[in-house]
């Protein structure tokens, strides 16, 4: 195959014929896949990051129950591609899934513009008073938001994982370019981004609702029309195991059945097949780990419980430890998801009691201020694959300059100084309303939005290490029939995180409002304890940098064998990156 200039790793077109290399996939491929990512950024943050202005002032919801509706959807978005995932490992393939998600995703778009631009869905307003929302039109809006989560969770775990599917992982040379998709693919996702928090935002509060969703609707239909007009050149992943969920669910009962046995000492008596036996199959051997030992139980030769069928390998086993150790990292990622959740909900409200006039004409949304998160994005990114990634390559000799879990804690750390600096923000946002005795909820603080600044800056740059590592580290860490799935260890953290912010929010306003006291988080943002909620943010941060230590300690990177002229060598991005001490820092 490899000499009439096919793809090595199995790839194949839409009609499930070999693909050459010249013809196919690599940057060529991913120039037409960019364009969606960047359109639907557009249009989902377009949605998120000013929807806790709309439930407020739109539809008339108080600042718990927006907040916590918010997260909701929000995590509704983020944990749907678990399913979307497994639709498309298990049956119909990364293409067909992204396909029928993204219809469901532009039909939500257009029932969200016409709730938002037809009178018949919206409250009453008489002489400056309006009405609630009736019970139909929330009905009709919230549907329009919840089937955009539906056709997020298919099109979210898909396209991003069918983009790296573009580079194939058995020549050195895509290997390479491999390495800087994961960063330039979200540098196209902040752009989007961009244009939704500075442009689409201010057309929403200035020239209407309707228009601001309409914009990034046509635009998604556009990004559609243009990536399948890449169609001929897309190479597809062939599905190797049928079930690849089933593999898992073996080994752990398996392990269980024979969890009385004793473990060989020597891991070479555990049953495996010969690498042959992969090579043929176009498989991957992975080579065994001493993690998580008790799963090795499933690949017991001898006394195995069950005689009628053959035990596990150790390949198969170990994708079974794989997913046990991401689900560990994953763990300790929900408490920055958490964080993160801040940006599209308190954050805005905090900066709708301060002062957003930039003359006697112009006022800045307090949703527009998330436009610096993603201009921090785009300046980090380059500077972190041009300059940070070479530098620390000549210093480690690791192909990634440095391990994921290394770019998981500085971006952590980051973000801890980030909600630090928003606790201290907000500590002097108190001390300015006692000040001048500020106590209505309209009354604007007499301080400055750009105080917020900082903090939205340092999460940007924070999310260059962590939320480009999470995603690079779960697809690349994944069994390889499973990188769908594992890419939704990513988008799922993120919608628990939200779930979560959600369920704090809610029992810190129940606990701290009780008994007729001024609760942290209420309705008039000038007469509670912000600072407080943002202070209690700030322990479990900390307290989670340390899960986070511990967590990088046990965890071992994935090792596979390949077949490189004519040896046997263990693939030579992942040796780079494989160690036992924590966050790898002997590289």
């Amino acid at each position: 195959m490899e000499a009439k200039g096919y793809t090595q790793d199995g790839t194949v077109d839409l009609r499930g014929r070999p693909v050459l290399v010249s013809k196919t996939g690599k940057w060529k491929a991913c120039a037409f896949l960019v364009g969606y990512e960047a359109f639907e950024r557009m249009a989902f943050y377009g949605i998120a990051t000013n929807l806790v202005n709309y439930l407020t002032t739109q539809l008339h919801e108080d600042t718990v129950s927006s907040v916590r509706n918010v997260n909701n959807w929000s995590g509704a978005v983020w944990i749907t591609p678990i399913l979307g995932a497994y639709i498309a490992d298990t049956y119909i393939g990364r293409f067909w899934t992204f396909t029928v998600s993204s219809l469901f995703y532009v039909m939500g778009m257009m029932l969200l513009t016409l709730a938002v631009s037809l009178k018949s869905f919206k409250p009453t307003c008489r002489n400056g008073v309006c009405n609630k929302a009736s019970d139909s039109q929330i009905a009709f809006f919230y549907m329009a938001l919840y089937t955009i989560a539906i056709g997020a969770g298919g099109t979210k775990p898909n396209i991003s994982t069918f983009g790296a599917d573009q580079f194939d992982d058995f020549d050195p040379h895509e290997k390479e370019l491999k390495v800087s998709f994961f960063n330039w693919w979200m540098f196209s996702s902040f752009l989007g981004a961009l244009v939704a928090t500075l442009c689409l935002v201010y057309i929403q509060e200035n020239l209407g609702w309707g228009l601001g969703y309409g914009i990034p609707t046509v635009g998604l239909l556009l990004s559609l029309f243009i990536f399948y007009l890449g169609t001929p050149i897309y190479r597809h992943k062939v599905r190797k195991t049928k079930s690849p969920a089933k593999d898992l669910i073996q080994v752990l009962i398996t392990a269980f059945k024979n969890r009385k046995l004793q473990l060989p000492n020597n891991p070479s008596e555990l049953h495996e097949f010969e690498l042959q036996h992969y090579m043929n199959s176009g498989k991957r051997k992975v080579q065994h780990s001493p993690m998580f030992r008790f799963l090795d139980k499933a690949a017991i030769k001898e006394g195995s419980i069950d005689n009628s069928r053959l035990p596990c390998t150790i390949t198969q086993v170990e994708g079974a430890k794989l997913v046990l150790g991401m689900l560990l990292i994953w763990l300790v990622t929900l408490v920055p998801n958490t964080i993160w959740a801040q940006i599209n909900t308190l954050f805005v409200k905090q900066g709708t009691t301060l002062d957003r006039n930039l003359n006697s004409r112009f006022s800045i949304p307090a949703a527009s201020l998330g436009s610096f998160v993603t201009l921090s994005m785009l300046l980090s990114v380059p500077m972190y694959d041009r300059y940070f990634v070479p530098f620390m390559r000549r210093k480690t000799g690791n192909p990634r300059g440095i391990t994921l879990l290394q770019r998981l804690f500085i971006g952590f750390v980051i973000q801890v100084s980030a909600i630090a600096i928003a606790y201290v923000v907000e500590v002097r946002r108190m001390h300015v309303i006692r000040v001048h005795h500020i106590a209505g909820p309209k009354e604007v603080v007499p301080m400055s939005i750009f105080w917020l600044l900082p903090q939205y800056v340092l999460l940007g740059i924070a999310d260059v290490f962590n939320a480009i590592g999470l995603l690079e580290f779960f697809y690349d860490q994944s069994p390889e029939d499973m990188q769908s799935l594992g890419t939704t260890f990513f988008t799922s953290g993120i919608g628990v995180g939200n779930f979560l912010n959600s369920f704090l929010v809610t029992m810190v306003d129940k606990i701290t409002g009780r008994n007729g006291r001024t609760s942290w988080i209420g309705n008039n943002l000038n007469d509670c304890h912000l600072d407080f909620y943002y202070g209690f943010l700030l322990v479990i941060s900390i307290l989670n940098i340390g899960a986070f230590l511990w967590a990088s300690s046990k965890y071992i990177y994935k090792r596979e064998y390949t077949e490189e002229e004519g040896c046997v060598q263990i693939d030579q991005i992942k040796a780079k990156a494989i160690d036992t001490s924590p966050l790898g820092l002997q590289v």
